[in-house]
């Protein structure tokens, strides 16, 4: 890792040099900027050794000119006497993800894209150069080492009539690339997904034998066969969506069927299968929703799992539940815990499941009590994640509205925690960011809502400043005490406005009650939360100047963005709606994700053509009258670009001020560092131009 000095601006170590002692001024402060947010390294992936004693992370860089980035590997000791920063483990010019240590923790095996296509590496704690294990046919997607260190299990794309043989897939795939025809004809859904027109091909689940040193493999058995559908699931699944048995013998994996329901089902099973293949078990057959996230106890006997009771609906409640593997029984661990768990880890004497979960505004780790049910918060600040136990040797990431993931060592048990990475502050020692407060109000039914104030970098007593007033996406989301690399409340605190978010009805991490209350009211609820929340924030907070306020918002946002247009219009000088639902109709039509839109508008809008129209900001353009910056990217097939367009032409064909910001290479979110920048340039532009600055 880059030592704490080279950190600092060169002329500032210039001055270092020079200066006489005690004379040196830290430099002129300034607020955060896109292209800080844009080029800052980036911290991930915390992996222990089975002893506990070594840490490997990755660390993320950018490289702004060429609009891309590389992954590294690094690697502390622990138990060192020494407090030496961690050393590079990976050689410069490799890009690497997915660390995993050997069952005798002697080497450290990740995913590379070096030799053209993604495969598995080892490289010994020593270092060197990686040593390549597979050689497929086609991209390795994930893996998890046996733990007898045998054998890998990993997932690929393939297509269901090639088996096993993913030479036979990559041969397909070459035809269709080569073919002068370029039309496709689909018998069923998904006919794109996400940001990606579907092929043909399927994540799946493959087992191989691990090779001799200096070796590599390039056959593998299919074991997911039997299960027609994507392991892991699309389009963010990953591999910890199947796991090994403790003796290797086995694996259990979670998978939907990928038949003509899936595009409108939530019903992933978990399937116990032998290592070697064979027929598949599914162990929740009885449950029609989602049933993930498996993990074995250390005897084998049981089997730990996250699930939602309620099919069709993406943000139920995520319970915790154990298994019997021999009478098949499962029960729910603590049914009286009203938050949804987000992963399982088991305690080294198996009676605790450590996980995270949001609440209020934030995401502590808790400790669950196996038999009791009783949860309890062992690490509670800002946004806690990927945590990860060996020996007594805890590590984990935080963030929170002032910094991005930071790897820590440490929390349980009463233990200090110990930082591994810098924060943001570090990274960007002249940046200062903006101070956050919480605030509570009664909103819709009387019930209490919560949301952020966040006061501009150069705050002063006694001074009023503009307003950008964010409002999150899902709609199941939050805007809490964490850190984004997209919509960051402190890129708007370091232009010099103040920032306010409301956590109205349907967020998540105040109950599942309070998640539910906006499925079929997303025009109502949430509008008056979003409405006494402005209106309690100003009489809370004597800086915010609410007669210079712009309301922003993606995705959900960008919906009530639209919908506030037409039916809150009086507060706001400008609006900025980026990606936001114009027409419930025809995204009832559009989405690729039909559960989503059906049980949010209680059916499909040939059953209850109504509930799409209820609220339907398409239906209220002839009361539109303030400005509006409309963004929309091309590849967003969850909300398809003409929604956008038509937002911009009812803007338009009003003589309404509005610009478009349109992105031919970006999805549902704007990912590329150098279309980052230009988001926030433009979004900047829009608000000094209606709000000062």
């Amino acid at each position: 890792m880059t030592p704490r000095h080279a950190l600092l601006p060169m002329a500032l170590l210039l001055a270092c040099a020079s200066a006489p002692a005690l004379s040196l001024t830290p430099p002129l402060a300034r607020g955060l900027e896109v292209r800080d947010l844009a080029a800052m390294d980036r911290f991930s992936s915390p992996t222990l050794s089975p002893d506990g004693r070594q840490l490997v992370f990755a660390k993320r860089v950018v490289d702004f000119g060429a609009n891309k980035s590389s992954t590294s590997l690094w690697i502390e000791d622990l138990f060192a006497r020494d407090a030496a920063p961690p050393k590079r483990l990976t050689p410069d010019g490799w890009n690497v993800n997915s660390p995993a240590f050997s069952a005798d923790g002697k080497t450290v095996y990740f995913l590379s894209s070096k030799g053209g296509s993604s495969q598995l590496y080892s490289l010994p704690l020593s270092g060197g150069t990686p040593k390549q294990v597979t050689a497929f046919d086609g991209d390795v997607g994930g893996f998890q080492l046996s733990p007898d260190g045998k054998r890998i299990a990993f997932n690929a794309e393939a297509y269901a009539d090639c088996a096993a043989d993913l030479a036979c897939s990559k041969k397909k795939l070459d035809a269709a690339e080569k073919s002068k025809v370029s039309g496709k004809v689909f018998d069923r859904m998904f006919v794109r997904h996400w940001d990606t027109w579907n092929d043909g091909r399927l994540n799946r689940l493959f087992v191989t034998d691990l090779p001799a040193a200096g070796k590599t493999v390039n056959s593998a058995k299919l074991v997911s066969g039997e299960v027609i559908g994507d392991v892991p699931s699309r389009p963010f699944g990953d591999s910890s969506e199947y796991t090994w048995s403790p003796d290797s013998q086995s694996l259990v994996f979670s998978a939907r069927a990928a038949d003509a329901k899936e595009p409108w089902s939530t019903n992933f099973d978990l399937y116990l299968v032998g290592a070697d293949g064979g027929a598949a078990k599914n162990l929740t057959a009885s449950n029609p929703a989602w049933d993930t996230g498996a993990v074995f106890g250390k005897d084998g006997k049981t089997l730990y799992y996250r699930a939602m009771k309620r099919p069709g609906f993406e943000a139920d409640r995520f319970g915790l539940f154990a298994l019997d593997l021999a009478s098949g029984k499962a029960r729910e661990i603590a049914p009286q815990w009203d938050r949804s768990a987000t992963g399982i880890l088991l305690s080294d004497d198996g009676k605790t499941i450590y996980t995270t979960a949001e609440d209020l505004g934030r995401q502590p780790l808790f400790g669950v009590d196996i038999a009791s049910g009783k949860a309890s918060e062992l690490i509670a600040d800002g946004t806690v994640g990927s945590p990860v136990l060996a020996g007594k040797t805890f590590a984990f990431t935080r963030n929170s509205l002032k910094s991005g993931d930071q790897i820590f060592v440490g929390g349980l048990d009463g233990a200090p925690q110990r930082a591994i990475t810098p924060s943001a502050g570090e990274l960007l020692p002249g940046v200062k960011f903006g101070e956050a407060e919480q605030f509570e109000f009664k909103g819709w039914n009387g019930d209490s809502v919560h949301g952020y104030v966040v006061k501009p970098w150069n705050y002063q007593e006694g001074q009023k400043y503009p307003v950008a007033f964010l409002i999150h996406g899902g709609p199941q989301g939050s805007f809490g005490d964490g850190w984004s690399y997209r919509w960051n409340p402190q890129t708007y605190a370091g232009q010099g406005y103040a920032v306010v978010m409301i956590d109205f009805h349907g967020s998540t991490g105040y109950g599942q009650a309070f998640t539910d209350a906006i499925s079929q009211h997303w025009g109502d609820r949430p509008l008056e939360d979003l409405q006494k929340g402005w209106a309690a924030a100003q009489k809370k907070y004597a800086f915010l100047n609410g007669d210079k306020a712009c309301a922003l918002g993606a995705s959900y946002g960008g919906f009530m963005v639209n919908w506030i247009a037409g039916n809150w219009q009086q507060p706001w000088k400008c609006l900025v709606s980026h990606d936001g639902v114009f027409d419930q109709r025809m995204m009832g039509y559009a989405t690729e994700e039909l559960w989503f839109t059906e049980w949010e508008q209680g059916g499909t809008p040939f059953d209850v053509p109504k509930n799409y129209e209820k609220f339907n900001p398409v239906n209220h353009v002839k009361d539109w009258k303030v400005p509006m910056l409309v963004i929309h990217g091309q590849l967003d097939y969850r909300i398809p670009v003409e929604q956008g367009l038509g937002v911009f032409t009812a803007l338009q064909r009003q003589g309404i001020e509005s610009k478009f910001l349109y992105f031919p290479d970006e999805n549902h979110w704007v990912l590329k560092p150098q279309n980052s920048v230009l988001w926030h340039d433009t979004v900047n532009g829009w608000l000094k131009q209606h709000i000062g600055q």
